[in-house]
């Protein structure tokens, strides 16, 4: 059954103890009331899904955009910065204005975790995609980390489109399956998972059942 996910804003890594004492690099997870704004049934819209908004903007509901500005009005709530739609099983639709929080998740679940990664800048081949370089020595000379060779001879004397090579690195939409979630902090609304979460501190993650792995 597919239902809703939360919008998250990441913390930060930590360690945590588990019980027998063993240490695990864990990921910080904030979850603020993320408020159900609209809803899209297979009737109006042709797919059932559930928009959330979360995290205040500070600013008046007359300065939004005109298409926002009737949804947070509707429901009298304050514009807020981020929204996300999540599809959903029509039995998993919900009313408009419900507020979810961390509870909506249990520990020893897993999850899929979706951010933006962090951005590198213009990097190398041997930093990008793990190539290991030319010869150190033997007639190699001012190009160790280059990535040698990129076409072919006379057929078809081309480079083909998709070849690995120097670029832009990070700073892409990038999505980390089956992160097992450790501890739900529902007094401070915080979701402690396993292992790392693309994007760097403070940025928006938006967290969903896992769809390949369940308990």
């Amino acid at each position: 059954m597919s239902r809703t996910g939360l919008i998250t804003t990441k913390l930060g890594n930590t360690s945590y103890y588990n019980e027998n004492g063993t240490s695990v690099n864990v990921t910080i997870l904030k979850v603020d009331d993320c408020i159900v704004s609209n809803i899209k049934t297979l009737e109006k819209n042709g797919y059932n899904a559930v928009q959330l908004a979360s995290i205040d903007t500070g600013k008046d509901v007359k300065k939004i955009k005109k298409p926002q500005r009737k949804n947070f009005s509707s429901i009298n709530l304050n514009p807020k910065k981020v929204i996300k739609e999540f599809r959903v099983d029509e039995k998993n639709i919900l009313e408009i204005g419900t507020s979810l929080n961390a509870s909506h998740f249990k520990a020893n679940q897993f999850i899929d975790a979706s951010s933006i990664s962090i951005g590198k800048g213009f990097a190398g081949v041997m930093k990008r995609h793990n190539f290991g370089g030319l010869r150190a020595s033997h007639g190699v000379s001012i190009s160790h980390r280059s990535h040698g060779s990129t076409g072919q001879n006379q057929d078809p004397g081309r480079v083909f489109k998709g070849k690995k090579m120097a670029g832009r690195m990070g700073s892409k939409r990038v999505t980390k399956q089956n992160l097992k979630v450790i501890k739900i902090d529902e007094a401070n609304n915080l979701i402690v998972v396993k292992g790392s979460v693309p994007g760097k501190k403070k940025s928006i993650v938006f967290i969903k059942d896992s769809i390949k792995k369940q308990i």
